[in-house]
């Protein structure tokens, strides 16, 4: 039996990797760490009290406290809107709209993949649908136009890790609930960072178009004022589901819960007057928000009792002193978790990442001086570098199956771009300004 909290806690990471590593699920891996560490400890139970009753009153409670929670809803209604649009042509018709802006702009087309990203996270809220939707239309109209695949592909890897900080986020509503952070807060700081971050894109992209002008063809069609002006009609809808969506929020007319909830009348309506949802694809919607959402719920439910068992046999505590007591600065500190989020990020998705660390994480943070809300954006950038981060970045794997081209390739051409996710990083740590001045000056 073990009772010193250092020894558990080595204990435990060691038992998550080997479970992680055998291909067991997220989930059951959770649950499996945190049981054979509740059998590992030394506790001193009462002789009417078994073990496994206290490991099943302990997982009975987390799952309840967890799980009951009315901003978890507000977690399915955006996958529901964000399978919605993917199931229809709405993301069509918005590629189409954007083509005739971008003619005079160095760079050219190749800026869509940011900009159609920027604009289809506004409304999903996922990375991976984000890239997949953007991916199916981008790559294959830039290819046969003779833009650079090796630019395009990067850029729709940076820019389709969006749909996590650009709001609503899928991320921030799991983080929200975690650490009891005002979802609406976090969806309006995540604004200026998530523009700051597209804008970095496109600039990095100009400045090698300029560069090196083989990355566009010679010559490209010009559109007139005309053509610009009627390609509107498929840019306003997505424009009017965002406005839809972040205004109900921004405005103070409904919590993100109840913006959800429009958000899904409002891609059904777009389905219906562009008559593209029909009963297959809205039944294929139904299907995956379903799947998509206990997956996710699962995890959950895994890392709080995880996380309450950590709580338990004093890991919490103790790592928390323990950082306390090596006086590391905020930045010595900061620097230490964006190293182990990156590692993290190697073997994890976003949502296991978030689940896992917050609660653990978040007392030590708070101690160190560093605001909750601030930590969740810091946090959302950290689960985006996952994203395109080898061997399970998912956008490499969601990338390699839209395009065919290997994975190593993928990585390559990405590298820049999660060069200018650390630059972001770095700016809204020393400038936290960033993060709180939307937030600070949002309406009551």
């Amino acid at each position: 039996m073990i009772s010193d909290p250092i020894i558990l806690l080595l204990v435990m990471v060691a038992v998550l990797f080997i479970f992680l590593l055998s291909g067991l699920w997220i989930a059951f891996s959770l649950f499996a760490t945190g049981i054979v560490i509740m059998l590992l400890y030394n506790f001193s139970l009462p002789p009417t009290i078994s073990i496994w009753s206290k490991i099943g009153g302990i997982i009975a409670n987390s799952s309840w406290n967890t799980i009951d929670s009315w901003s978890l809803v507000a977690l399915a209604l955006f996958v529901f809107m964000g399978e919605i649009l993917y199931q229809t042509d709405i993301s069509n018709r918005l590629f189409n709209g954007l083509l005739p802006w971008f003619s005079r702009i160095p760079g050219k087309l190749l800026h869509l993949n940011v900009v159609a990203c920027s604009m289809f996270a506004a409304v999903c809220g996922s990375s991976a649908a984000t890239t997949a939707t953007v991916g199916k239309i981008t790559l294959s109209e830039l290819q046969k136009r003779g833009y650079s695949r090796s630019l395009s592909i990067g850029s729709l890897a940076g820019a389709g890790t969006l749909g996590f900080l650009i709001p609503p986020s899928l991320i921030m509503i799991i983080y929200g609930v975690l650490s009891d952070v005002s979802i609406g807060k976090l969806f309006i700081a995540g604004i200026i960072p998530g523009l700051l971050l597209a804008g970095l894109y496109s600039l990095y992209i100009a400045i090698i178009a300029i560069l090196k002008p083989d990355v566009t063809p010679p010559e490209e069609q010009d559109y007139p004022l005309s053509a610009k002006l009627r390609s509107l009609k498929d840019i306003m809808p997505v424009m009017f589901l965002i406005l839809l969506v972040l205004g109900s929020i921004y405005l103070g007319f409904a919590t993100p819960t109840e913006a959800a909830a429009l958000g899904v009348a409002g891609a059904i309506g777009l389905g219906f007057l562009f008559r593209s949802l029909n009963r297959e694809n809205f039944a294929r919607a139904v299907k995956n928000t379903i799947k998509t959402t206990v997956m996710i719920s699962f995890i959950i439910i895994g890392a709080a009792f995880l996380s309450q068992v950590a709580g338990f046999t004093g890991i919490t505590r103790t790592l928390t002193e323990k950082v306390a007591e090596s006086h590391l600065s905020p930045y010595e500190l900061l620097f230490i978790l964006g190293v182990m989020y990156i590692f993290l990020g190697a073997i994890l998705d976003g949502v296991s990442m978030v689940v896992m660390t917050t609660p653990i994480l978040l007392p030590i943070i708070q101690q160190a001086g560093f605001h909750p809300l601030w930590f969740g954006i810091f946090l959302v950038i950290m689960v985006e570098l996952a994203q395109i981060t080898p061997p399970v970045g998912f956008s490499l794997f969601i990338i390699e199956g839209i395009s065919g081209e290997k994975v190593g390739n993928i990585i390559k051409y990405s590298f820049p771009f999660f060069l200018i996710m650390i630059l972001v990083v770095v700016l809204i740590s020393i400038f936290p300004q960033i993060v709180f001045f939307l937030p600070s000056h949002m309406i009551k």
